[in-house]
């Protein structure tokens, strides 16, 4: 998703080592990726009213621009650290938890300070905050303090001693500013999510799109990649191991690509410290044998006429723009949502400085029948030596409805 505001003023790269307050809150927004949420679609830059769907009703992004009526004008530094460190309001309002303060708590007070001053320097939009509309009792805000005993633990981030302060910079752009965990986390049923199940992936709610574990070497675990291929993946969005689409497209194009190049390689270096050797699953399916057996003949008959052409007869792919589908972890995940959806809806790898004119996957959700798509993302998942299990057309024709942004 492209965002109005994501032009001109927020294409400038900022410079984090610039002589000013303001330039390093630019580059620590842009980690922080506070665009994304705060920008509606052809809204103005961070103006808020962006319309974020949850399973407890739609929540609406506020205003953070430094408009004294209607945005942050009248906040002080105190109160912009206690939104981000504590997760309130200056009246001491508790803020929903769609805001990512449970890992911006993380964030250092000189850094909370910077964005502050930054976001204090851009120009003003007179646009008041549209009221949420959730279901009772979620609309009940006192019910966020029981949310917080559970799954907020207040306290900025503390370096690991026994790790290299390379690996601990990454962990502060990952955990903290970065709270890749909101995505990247299993959420259950209060939306909340134990520390114990941190980066292990899940659905993304309201979204159907699947988060991949970045702990699992079996999901998104970068334990056997490259320094390079895992760099190149967060700055450009691709890689000679994968290419990003979907909602995490929009993080590398929104901030990612903006970081500098010792960040990234810290990102890097923590992601691949956190991974974990996993060996895959038994696959396992509801289909009946000989269902799938049809469905993966069927699937190889599909490949050839429109996959192979891109990503090669036996999925050895061209990378970087068009990736392997052999041996891919995203290819073989339980979850195999995300294979679907490409196949339905296709799509691009952002557009960024490294690669400001990528490659995309066209469509195929008007071409293909249920069963036709069911048996193409059956044969990618099984050819090859993968070892994903296939999946039936009741699944596929579930997608068709998914939203698209």
């Amino acid at each position: 998703m492209l965002f109005a505001g994501s032009s001109a003023e927020a294409q400038r790269k900022p410079d984090p080592d610039g002589d000013s307050v303001v330039a390093r809150g630019e580059y620590l927004a842009r980690a922080g990726d506070c665009i994304a949420c705060h920008t509606a679609p052809e809204g103005r830059t961070f103006s808020g009213g962006r319309a974020m769907p949850t399973p407890f009703g739609t929540l609406y992004s506020s205003n953070i621009t430094p408009d004294r009526d209607t945005g942050i004008g009248k906040w002080t530094a105190e109160d912009f650290y206690k939104a981000m460190h504590y997760g309130r309001f200056p009246d001491g309002g508790l803020m929903y938890p769609a805001m990512p303060f449970a890992s911006y708590t993380k964030v250092t007070r000189a850094d909370t300070e910077a964005i502050f001053a930054y976001l204090k320097s851009i120009p003003p939009v007179n646009q008041r905050n549209r009221e949420h509309d959730l279901r009772f009792p979620y609309s009940n805000r006192q019910l966020i303090l029981g949310w917080r005993t559970l799954y907020f633990s207040e306290g900025e981030f503390k370096p690991d001693p026994t790790k290299s302060a390379e690996w601990n910079r990454g962990a502060y752009l990952v955990e903290g500013l970065g709270h890749c965990g909101m995505c990247h986390s299993p959420i259950n049923a209060l939306g909340g999510t134990s520390q114990s199940d941190a980066f292990k992936g899940g659905l993304i709610p309201m979204q159907n799109w699947y988060a991949p574990s970045l702990t699992s070497n079996r999901e998104a675990g970068l334990g056997d990649w490259s320094i390079k291929d895992i760099t190149d993946l967060l700055q450009t969005g691709v890689s000679m191991r994968g290419v990003v689409y979907g909602p995490m497209a929009e993080v590398v194009h929104n901030s990612l690509q903006y970081l500098n190049d010792d960040d990234t390689r810290a990102m890097a270096v923590y992601l691949k410290g956190i991974a974990e050797p996993s060996p895959s699953p038994p696959a396992s399916s509801t289909l009946p044998t000989s269902e799938s057996s049809l469905l993966i003949s069927l699937g190889k008959t599909v490949y050839d006429k429109h996959c192979a052409s891109c990503h090669g007869t036996q999925g050895e792919g061209k990378p970087p723009h068009w990736p392997p589908l052999a041996n891919n972890q995203s290819i073989e995940m339980q979850s195999a949502v995300n294979p679907i959806r490409m196949v339905l809806n296709g799509g691009y790898p952002p557009g960024t400085n490294g690669n400001p004119m990528p490659y995309g996957m066209p469509p195929f959700a008007g071409l293909l029948s249920d069963n036709e798509i069911a048996a193409v993302v059956s044969y990618i998942r099984t050819a090859w030596g993968n070892r994903g299990a296939p999946v039936s057309a009741r699944e596929a024709n579930e997608l068709r409805s998914a939203p698209l942004n």
